[in-house]
Formats: structure tokens, sequence, C-alpha cells
């Protein structure tokens, strides 16, 4: 071969065709790379949330869902006659239901007796093996002093957890005991298992309400749910929700 011929047009293209096989596995990994990441992308965006441990359901229910009526002997924190009602389905060691816990607190505050919150429970035992029982001490709490009775024992169990089944059970008699109860009363009661069959059924109604996490909230006007809160939002996202209604 000549070293000082100049290639021709058939000696480029005889390179390029030496090379394609070379390039094509990385060009096909390269592309399949890219599609890993973008179905990634897309299923994260798109699968409804199902723990409380990742909590943040865009689609927790749709408008018009169907949930319990409420009743009167429903927890309900603020005026009871409100013309809002913001149904709340929670489980206590979920750490999304803690932030939100405190955020309602404050909703309630600042609209004037207009806007109440009503306390459902939904412990998600799969992630969170304790929740249940500190629902049914949170009941045997009501049973005993009412709805006042309720709001302080879940506002102690709220404040102590660290959240992700972290609240030693040590600490229900403790809460009791510390904001006034009977203990032996109480005991009797958390071991009896009474309220089981109530915190079943909220869960159930959660679930079918469309709820997939925690907090799953609802706002019921007249009776109807008219919205939802997604997730644990902030004290302005609620507002806005609020406001938007008035």
């Amino acid at each position: 071969m000549d070293i000082n011929r100049k290639p021709t047009q058939s000696d480029k293209m005889m390179e390029n065709n030496n090379q394609k096989p070379s390039q094509l596995p990385i060009a096909g990994a390269i592309l399949i790379v890219g599609m890993l990441i973008a179905g990634a992308i897309f299923f994260k965006g798109n699968t409804p949330v199902k723990t409380a441990n990742n909590n943040n359901p865009e689609n927790v229910a749709v408008k018009n869902t169907a949930i319990q009526p409420i009743s009167k002997d429903e927890h309900i924190f603020g005026n009871p006659n409100a013309k809002i009602m913001i149904v709340e389905y929670s489980d206590t060691e979920c750490p999304f239901c803690k932030m939100f816990h405190a955020t309602m607190h404050k909703v309630v505050a600042q609209n004037n007796g207009n806007v109440a919150w009503v306390y459902r429970h939904y412990p998600i035992e799969q992630l969170h093996p304790k929740a249940f029982h500190e629902a049914e001490a949170m009941e045997c709490a009501w049973a005993q002093g009412g709805n006042e009775a309720f709001w302080k024992y879940t506002d102690q169990i709220y404040t102590r957890t660290q959240s992700n089944n972290k609240l030693d059970v040590a600490e229900l008699p403790k809460i009791a005991q510390d904001i006034g109860l009977d203990l032996t009363t109480f005991n009797t009661c958390l071991l009896s298992g009474k309220y089981a069959d109530k915190i079943n059924a909220q869960i159930i109604d959660a679930q079918n309400a469309g709820a997939r996490g925690t907090p799953a909230s609802y706002i019921v006007v007249d009776g109807k749910v008219v919205d939802e809160i997604p997730g644990a939002q902030s004290l302005e996202g609620v507002q806005a929700i609020i406001d938007a209604l008035k």
C-alpha cells in the first residue's frame, strides 16, 4: 500500500463500516440506560403513595369521595358546627403526620371557628406495628375523659414520639397519668382491646376513600367531600385550599 496515497471515498466508507460493530454496543448501552432513567422518573412520579414512610399522597383521593359521615361521637377539635370540617386519617408513628398535627392546630386557631378538625385512625401496621396499640390508648383516654382527654393524650403522643415506630410502649400509661387519668382504669381498657373494631373500621373507611398513605385529609362541607389536602401540607398550603372554598 502506498503510504503517501490520499484516502479515497471508498477507503472512508470502509473505515466507517469497520468502526460500527465496536460502536453499536456503546450506543445501545446508552440508549438502554436512558430508557431506564426515564422509566424510573415516570414510575416515581405516577406510582400512588403506598406507605406512611414516604408520604406525599398527591392522589390520595378524588373530589366527592364518600367517607363515613361525621357523627357527634367523633374526635373534633374546634367548633363542631364549623362550616368547613377537615377529616384527617392519621398514623401516630408517621413522621409526616407528626408535622401535620402541629399544622392542623394552627389551622383551627387562625380560622376563628370556621374550620374544625376531625381525627380518625389510620395506623399502617406493616410500617408501624406500634401505631395500632397507640390508637387504642387514645381511645381509652377518650373513654375516660371525653374529647378533652383524647386531644391531650393525642398531642402528647405526637410530642413524645420520634416517629417511625420509636415510641416506647411504656410511655402510654405515663401519658395517661400525666394528663390526670386514672391509671388502673386506663390500663384495664388498654388490655381489653375493646376499641380494635372501631379503629379497624376507620382503617377500612380510609382505604375505601382511596387513601394510600398518611396523613390523608378530606375537606367536608355540608356533609360532602369537596376537596382534599395532599399529604403533610404546610400551614400556607392548607389555608390556600380553605380560602378557595370561601
